[in-house]
């Protein structure tokens, strides 16, 4: 990703006209998950400047009224969406990240957490399904490279 992650982190370089981080949450949002917890770290202010702007007429077909006046959206990306943004350093490993915003996980027995630059088509219910039926405390999906 080279000279791109000078200027943002690997979650935020774009996929299409949104980043990384969005489609990673937008597909967990299609299982029924709309609680997010983003542990942050390098260039943590692009994460926030990004959501904090976003605009789902940009992104979304509208119809505009009332000479402009009124916006009505055909379509959301994130309107069921509840964020946490969350500074856990710079250089925090992931069990120190998940320890640093264990208080925003409240009293939820289980917790699906992701790495803001991976891409999956893995079935979110299925492993929850699958850790579940063990007696497991953490279930760990790698690509197995060729």
């Amino acid at each position: 990703m080279g000279e791109t992650t000078a200027r943002v982190p690997k979650p935020m370089i774009p996929i299409g006209d949104r980043p990384i981080l969005w489609h990673i949450m937008r597909y967990y949002s299609s299982f029924g998950h709309h609680e997010f917890i983003i542990c942050l770290g390098y260039r943590a202010e692009v994460v926030k400047e990004y959501f904090l702007n976003y605009q789902e007429a940009l992104t979304n077909d509208f119809v505009l009224a009332d000479g402009g006046r009124r916006v009505e959206l055909l379509s959301t990306d994130i309107q069921d969406w509840s964020i946490t943004f969350v500074n856990t350093g710079l250089r925090t490993s992931i069990g120190q990240r998940l320890k640093a915003v264990q208080e925003y996980i409240g009293t939820d027995e289980l917790f699906l957490t992701n790495y803001g630059d991976t891409l999956t088509d893995a079935s979110i219910p299925d492993m929850v399904e699958m850790l579940t039926a063990t007696d497991k405390t953490a279930l760990f999906i790698a690509a197995r490279p060729t």
